[in-house]
């Protein structure tokens, strides 16, 4: 199979590896099939997973209407791989596809209770989820036995660049510009502190709930947690 890199307006050609040995997004890779040596044409789809929350770490190419995809695992656990955020572009018009996301890790998902993953495109930015009758959430012998998600889809605008994400993305921008619109309304019960970095430097906030009313009537004392939640859990 033969995937070429188009970032930087560079071409060069790489074979796969193992599944185990993704270490970065996909970035402006065209899936052509096995042999094809003539520039990108029309179908031949162009993945993109270099932004923000985007997860998609390999592509293999299985026929002209069908892609494996695999997605990278959570960071410093490489045993946990649920969430995928990516874009497709160079699509021919009425191209129909079937992406099969090949290695989830998880044994029960709501995709087999009528979820569906979401898609948007740059001309309708509004996230819509995909019919849940063209998704199918299997264990496949020919991949470990690993869980697979697969969906159906059709491209309608050639012009368009489709997104696909595992459920509506929440990105730390968006979160950063939220925490920011608290911080400007001055509220007098809530303080903001940095409490740390992460792997990849981005700050870890704290909010401290400064309560403006006196707790001396209250009969138990009060401890709220907010714990880890995930998409559709």
């Amino acid at each position: 199979m033969k995937l070429i890199n188009l970032n930087h307006n560079l071409d060069f050609v790489f074979e796969t590896g193992g599944e185990d040995a993704l270490v970065g997004n996909v970035n402006k890779l065209m899936v052509s099939p096995p042999g094809y040596s003539g520039a990108p044409r029309k179908g031949h789809l162009v993945f993109d997973a270099c932004f923000e929350s985007g997860n998609l770490g390999r592509v293999d190419y299985i026929s002209e209407f069908e892609f494996d995809l695999f997605i990278r695992p959570d960071t410093c656990n490489p045993r946990f791989r649920v969430w995928f955020n990516f874009t497709v572009e160079n699509v021919r018009e009425t191209q129909r596809v079937i992406f099969n996301v090949v290695n989830f890790s998880k044994t029960k998902s709501l995709y087999r209770d009528g979820m569906s993953p979401v898609v948007k495109s740059t001309s309708r930015p509004k996230w819509q989820r995909l019919p849940a009758k063209n998704v199918y959430y299997y264990r496949c012998p020919d991949h470990r036995r690993n869980y697979v998600m697969s969906f159906a889809f059709c491209f309608d605008r050639e012009e368009d660049v489709y997104q696909f994400a595992y459920c509506y993305p929440y990105t730390y921008s968006r979160l950063q510009h939220y925490l920011a619109s608290l911080e400007r309304r001055n509220l007098p019960y809530l303080q903001r502190e940095q409490l740390g970095l992460s792997v990849v430097s981005w700050k870890l906030h704290l909010f401290r709930n400064r309560a403006y009313y006196s707790m001396q009537f209250c009969k138990f004392n009060i401890c709220p947690f907010l714990l880890d939640t995930r998409p559709a859990e």
